[in-house]
């Protein structure tokens, strides 16, 4: 077996609503197709891809643990340029970083809810990697 990619993220969340929003506003991933489960939730698609899979609770998520074992997950991007000023005209918080030695570019952002996130972008791509805190 050889695996090759993640195909999706299923996270919990008390703020299905803001969390759709923030998706479709920040990363461009807009709900699609979903089986009718009993419970609330959104699947949200990135070219025809269900890529994260929001599921509503009634309480809230489980607090912040320091040792909590998802630290974040990972998409692959191509336009760093754009997607960083994508992000200052939302006002969304970023730091940047280069992965050491293969140079691949990673933007982490936190959802509404707080989920850490890093977008992906390969080694030729140029931007300005200042981090920006949203204001």
């Amino acid at each position: 077996m050889a695996l090759k990619t993640l195909d999706h993220v299923n996270i919990r969340t008390k703020n299905l609503d803001a969390m759709v929003a923030w998706y479709g506003l920040v990363l461009d991933m807009h709900p699609g197709e979903r089986p009718p489960f009993p419970f609330p939730g959104a699947w949200l698609y990135a070219n025809d891809a269900a890529m994260v899979h929001l599921v509503g609770v009634i309480q809230a998520p489980a607090p912040y643990r320091p040792d909590a074992q998802l630290e974040h997950f990972a998409i692959q991007a191509e336009g760093l340029a754009e997607f960083l000023a994508h992000l200052r005209k939302e006002k969304v918080a970023y730091r940047c970083g280069v992965l050491p030695e293969m140079g691949i570019q990673q933007v982490n952002i936190h959802d509404h809810d707080g989920n850490h996130i890093h977008v992906d972008f390969a080694p030729g791509e140029e931007a300005d990697l200042t981090d920006y805190d949203g204001n």
